[in-house]
């Protein structure tokens, strides 16, 4: 009888302990998830302090070694040059009187932006990576001021800002900056001009222009002299 309450003991200790390590070697359950969240989009950086103007369109922040173009506008190359449509005296001069519309823009941002403080927010990359910003001094766009006198022009279509046609629109029909002259489309410029160095002589770029695509600058028929009417 003894012998048979023994085996009943050994045998109940054998399938508890085989339970029991059933039990320590299941691999424990991974904690309940919830809804997981979207992950954050992306920030774009903003810059803030005083800049240098490298040109035109191009700002310098020598706290970040950062640079930042202002976004939807083109302006001049600093080698590019411009050509007063006035010739007059062809039978004298060789080629049209030379306009530095590269240094003359940088010149007018230059003097926009003094010593201000400039935020740049940016947008997005251009294709080269270089940073491109809605770039401001206190309430004033910076890109929107170029636009105004003429010295930039729109390099969208659909720009993100809505008054930046219309100014530049305003500034194309009073002949203002770069529309008082004869100049080459910018990315005609860069595709197809050779030398690109400060060294540029005028010569140059009145020999694209005789062959060239397109050009950015309207007729050279000014609108505000046209003969008036007298049939009225």
């Amino acid at each position: 009888m003894k012998k048979h309450m023994l085996a009943a003991a050994v045998s109940a200790a054998i399938a508890h302990s085989s339970i029991a390590a059933d039990i320590i070697d299941e691999p424990p359950l991974p904690p309940r998830l919830g809804p997981q969240a979207a992950a954050p989009a992306p920030a774009f950086p903003v810059f803030r302090g005083r800049v240098a103007v490298m040109d035109g369109r191009t700002l310098w922040y020598p706290q970040y070694a950062q640079r930042v173009r202002l976004a939807d506008i083109d302006a001049c190359e600093l080698p590019q040059w411009a050509l007063d449509p006035k010739w007059e005296t062809r039978d004298k001069i060789k080629a049209p009187p030379p306009i530095p519309c590269g240094p003359l823009a940088k010149a007018w941002l230059k003097r926009t932006v003094g010593n201000k403080s400039v935020e740049c927010v940016v947008l997005g990359y251009s294709h080269d990576g270089v940073p491109l910003g809605r770039c401001a001094t206190g309430d004033e766009d910076l890109a929107l001021e170029m636009l105004r006198v003429g010295w930039a022009r729109v390099a969208s279509p659909y720009p993100l800002n809505g008054q930046y046609l219309t100014v530049q629109n305003y500034a194309m029909a009073a002949r203002y900056g770069m529309w008082a002259t004869y100049v080459l489309d910018r990315n005609e410029w860069r595709r197809k001009a050779v030398d690109k160095t400060l060294d540029r002589r005028p010569i140059a770029d009145f020999n694209l222009l005789a062959e060239r695509e397109s050009e950015i600058s309207p007729p050279f028929v000014d609108a505000r002299h046209k003969p008036k009417r007298t049939d009225r």
